[in-house]
């Protein structure tokens, strides 16, 4: 059997999905636009840099779902999907993962994307398995933390370990692996599949898997 892991932003679609979902809901009035602008700006440059405090960024992202009801949410959702999400979907990217489903490979999305987020858009490409981020819920109300350890950097080899654990594998259990990633912060569980593939990736990324002889792959035409 083979593993197949994919991340979200970036990667499986052309573009960030918590800000397209932070810029959805400051089209609703949701959200004072001066405030969430300038700080999602400031969390995507120490993205960038490998600098972010994940809890910090969390913290910040997961507020507005505390605000509304989960039926507002879910009809923001929708929405969310239509205008934003599945104009980023691009054909490559849809042919891929179609690809390693047809394979019988094990495939998951992995992303340290909430998963309130990011499950609609697993389900949209056809991936059944989800690794990510888990905001905390009370009585079906979010509320503002997450539950667990984060799915970002190292994080995402420990959720993905727990994840396989539950179905008593792990990632020596497989013939081949692979991950596909745009960004320097997944280098953790990168080095820990046997096909590290970089996904028109950031300059340090790009970097290391020329060094390394890493496939470099292009599913947005940007390279």
């Amino acid at each position: 059997m083979n593993l197949v892991l994919f991340d979200l932003d970036n990667t499986l679609i052309a573009g960030d999905s918590d800000v397209a979902w932070t810029q959805l809901l400051i089209e609703k009035n949701a959200l004072d636009p001066s405030a969430q602008e300038t700080r999602n700006l400031v969390f995507y440059e120490q993205y960038k840099t490998g600098t972010l405090d994940i809890h910090e960024f969390l913290d910040f992202q997961l507020a507005p779902l505390t605000q509304y009801s989960r039926a507002q949410l879910d009809v923001w959702h929708d929405e969310f999907m239509a205008r934003y999400i599945r104009p980023m979907m691009t054909p490559a990217a849809r042919a891929l993962v179609a690809e390693h489903l047809q394979s019988d490979a094990l495939v998951a999305m992995v992303t340290a994307t909430n998963s309130f987020i990011a499950w609609p858009i697993a389900r949209e490409f056809g991936i059944v398995h989800l690794v990510a981020t888990i905001p905390a819920q009370e009585n079906g109300v979010f509320t503002g933390k997450t539950r667990g350890i984060p799915a970002f950097k190292s994080g995402k080899i420990a959720r993905v370990e727990a994840w396989l654990e539950s179905m008593s594998l792990n990632l020596g259990c497989f013939d081949q692996s692979w991950f596909y990633s745009d960004s320097h912060n997944d280098l953790p569980l990168l080095q820990q599949v046997t096909h590290p593939v970089a996904v028109d990736p950031d300059e340090i990324l790009r970097a290391i898997a020329s060094e390394q002889g890493w496939e470099i792959l292009t599913l947005h035409g940007k390279m």
